[in-house]
């Protein structure tokens, strides 16, 4: 049988590190534009209890998300093995686009997908590039999409990138720019011949819920009282992110790997959104109690402790990052059963089920 199949992976780690304790010496503001009671210190240190995160990544002030984006493309191309004449498909997935360090203002003409291209130095004109907006989960929609792509007979090989520079769209006098981070990720995906047993797409999941729940993350004013109120940041709800992750997520989850036909027994690895420690593994959690046991141990490799949340780009630089022996304690063997998964702003969920 024809299946979607990963056949390379890349990503692009930032050289800037930025710690905890650097942001210990901020006066940080609540949404009523009024300082936070609470010392710097305390702030950072109860910010850590929960995201689990103890720094994050910056890229460097002259690359743009397009810039680290082919950075990651370039070694999944590599990677795979793949001839980049061959692609037919570029699928970007971002949030932002290109946002020059220092300036206010994103760049997405032409989209990150062409300048990615042109980077790329691919000559075919049948190779289509174009964005994917779909909030924190837009990297895994770009490979349903591509599956489905694949299963229309309109394209067998494709690039699918998630990219983003989430460092220059924070409001710093916000506790939450602490999440957030910059980052690129980036698989090969081909329709190829796969046994039974096989490797491949084996199924997807995806919900959009925008009623109450489509401004919980969102773009604001800055909580500094002097700042421009003309210039806006990323902004999130945090407690209603946080209450709709844990009422959606697992279900959806749930149901990809029920469509699947795959025991949850028989899922090895979870490689979910890296956008808090506690929220994911409660999710974890709650979706083995959707079949009523616990959940395994070493289940859910996570990056988030020093990479940070950067959005589209968590899963696949996590999934590289595995596949490549890079993070301790977990790896991946042929015929093991994996889930990506993700949620973000839309509000969005999705998940897909491949057999490594």
């Amino acid at each position: 049988m024809l299946r979607s199949i990963i056949t390379g992976t890349g990503c692009y780690i930032p050289p800037v590190v930025q710690t905890n304790s650097d942001f210990a010496q901020h006066t940080f503001y609540a949404d009523n534009q009024l300082p936070l009671p609470t010392p710097p210190q305390e702030v950072v240190e109860k910010f850590k209890q929960i995201t689990g995160i103890e720094e994050r990544r910056y890229t460097t002030d002259e690359l743009n998300t397009s810039d680290i984006g082919a950075i990651a493309a370039r070694n999944a191309i590599i990677d795979s093995g793949v001839n980049p004449e061959e692609i037919d498909q570029i699928i970007v997935a971002h949030n932002f686009g290109n946002v020059v360090k220092h300036t206010i203002q994103t760049d997405a003409v032409p989209s990150l997908a062409s300048h990615i291209k042109h980077q790329l130095g691919i000559h075919n004109s049948n190779c289509i590039a174009y964005d994917i907006l779909f909030g924190c989960p837009g990297w895994i929609q770009g490979i349903i999409q591509a599956d489905a792509y694949f299963k229309a007979g309109i394209a067998k090989k494709a690039l699918i990138i998630g990219t983003e520079t989430l460092s220059r769209v924070i409001d710093m006098y916000d506790r939450d720019s602490m999440i957030f981070s910059d980052g690129a990720g980036a698989v090969v995906l081909e329709y190829n011949e796969s046994a039974e047993k096989g490797p491949g797409i084996l199924s997807a999941s995806v919900q959009t819920h925008s009623l109450e729940e489509v401004d919980y993350i969102h773009m604001g004013k800055s909580f500094y009282p002097d700042s421009d109120p003309r210039i806006r940041y990323i902004k999130m709800k945090g407690r209603k992110v946080y209450e709709y992750a844990m009422k959606y997520v697992p279900a959806a989850m749930k149901d990809c790997l029920d469509k699947s036909g795959v025991d949850i027994k028989d899922l090895k690895k979870v490689f979910i959104h890296q956008a808090n420690e506690k929220m994911d593994e409660g999710i974890i959690h709650r979706l083995y109690k959707l079949y009523g046991m616990p959940a395994p141990e070493n289940i859910m490799p996570m990056s988030i402790q020093w990479l940070g949340n950067s959005s589209v780009a968590t899963v696949p630089t996590l999934y590289d990052l595995v596949r490549k022996g890079q993070v301790e304690h977990h790896q991946l063997t042929a015929g093991d059963v994996i889930m990506f998964a993700s949620v973000g702003a839309g509000m969005n969920i999705n998940a897909v089920c491949y057999r490594y």
